[in-house]
């Protein structure tokens, strides 16, 4: 199953204003690390993550891949979570 439209609105408003503190518009296809994102800030994600979604993502998932959009992060988390 895919993500959710509110899983992926809500990664967004995350990603912008708590990782990356930017005004940038963020889309679900946005380049995350044209944006700015590092690997702080993919650490400052997964703990979000973690505490928001109630997901825990595996070292094995921590790929340059799965963190360069939000909608490849929503596939991740819903995978996790079994959707």
């Amino acid at each position: 199953m895919l993500p959710s439209r509110s899983m992926e609105d809500d990664l967004i408003e995350l990603i912008r204003t708590e990782i990356l503190d930017t005004p940038e518009t963020l889309t679900p296809q946005s380049d995350l690390f044209a944006a700015g994102l590092d690997s702080m800030g993919i650490m400052q994600l997964l703990l979000a993550i973690e505490d928001r979604f109630g997901v825990a993502i595996d070292p094995a998932d921590l790929s340059r891949d799965n963190f360069s959009s939000v909608a490849k992060i929503a596939a991740l988390v819903a995978e996790k979570q079994g959707h």
